[in-house]
């Protein structure tokens, strides 16, 4: 060796270094955006924008707020479709962003997610077109299919507002996850289901009550009362510090189902009953696992 320094790693460029290395990005990114130099595809999903703009401020949340921690997030395939399945929590729906920015930064293949959501997201201001251009679409079985089809990684909630709404009393304890549709999308298209438990979500936004009223005049499916809001107003919206644990459970297969199995009640009930208790499980085995919601 001639004792020649090697150049600067990212982990120990020095900051004068990183800061130059942002500005150059952000006027790449700018001079791509004003020259057209991106790709959109027939969802919306722009990935150049995701990744320059919305992604940055959530690996912050990500890594520095929640202090996350994925386990077995290699059972997500690295190719082909996919369908992860997982509870749903927090008052507002941070859990499934995280669990994008989990697949997007951390699994080996650095897959971006593909979640469906429900309508209220896409007929919201400014949240509807940032939910498109993240990659995201409608909870219907016909969109599921195409991007299933096409070989991506798609995610689904079952329990929707019920899980996301329900009282801090109930914490962890999965809602009804409606008729199985989710099933029925995965064998139809044979990808394998990848039930997924998020320990952590319940805590940022603590629900104590929900104002039913305002809720109906505002035309939303509740109007939470948290610790924090509306007491604080805007500070409220701020979520808790709470320490989060994904796990991405073993693929449960479905291409070996018999031609029909789509069609058959009980063999679309009976998946998504053994999914859902797959993922209760898991919730218990993490919750011991974390120990103390805000101090792990």
């Amino acid at each position: 060796m001639d004792g020649a320094q090697a150049p600067p790693t990212p982990a120990t460029a020095s900051p004068e270094a990183g800061w130059k290395r942002n500005v150059a990005g952000s006027l790449a990114f700018l001079r791509r955006r004003l020259n057209g130099e991106y790709e959109i595809d027939d969802f919306g999903y722009d990935p150049d924008f995701t990744e320059h703009v919305l992604l940055p401020p959530l690996r912050l949340l990500y890594d520095k707020w929640f202090r996350i921690e994925t386990i077995d997030i290699e059972n997500v395939p690295s190719t082909g479709g996919a369908l992860l399945v997982a509870n749903h929590s927090g008052t507002i729906a941070v859990d499934a962003v995280m669990t994008a920015v989990a697949l997007h930064d951390h699994h080996p293949a650095h897959r971006p997610l593909r979640m469906l959501g429900a309508d209220l997201i896409f007929d919201t201001p400014v949240l509807g077109p940032l939910a498109r251009r993240a990659g995201n679409t409608l909870a219907c079985n016909e969109d599921a299919e195409r991007l299933l089809n096409a070989g991506e990684a798609v995610s689904v909630f079952p329990e929707g507002f019920k899980g996301v709404g329900k009282p801090f009393s109930q914490r962890y304890k999965l809602q009804r996850f409606g008729r199985g549709g989710f099933v029925a999308a995965a064998i139809r298209t044979g990808v394998p289901i990848i039930p997924c438990a998020i320990v952590g979500a319940e805590e940022i936004y603590p629900l104590l009550g929900n104002i039913k009223p305002l809720a109906r005049a505002l035309g939303l499916p509740y109007f939470p009362v948290t610790p924090t809001f509306p007491l604080l107003g805007p500070l409220g919206a701020i979520p808790l510090p709470s320490k989060w644990l994904i796990e991405f459970g073993e693929p449960i297969a479905t291409d070996h189902l018999p031609d029909g199995a789509s069609e058959d009640p009980m063999v679309v009930f009976n998946l998504a009953d053994r999914v859902r208790e797959t993922i209760q499980q898991a919730l218990y085995r993490l919750l011991l696992r974390r120990g103390h919601p805000y101090l792990g």
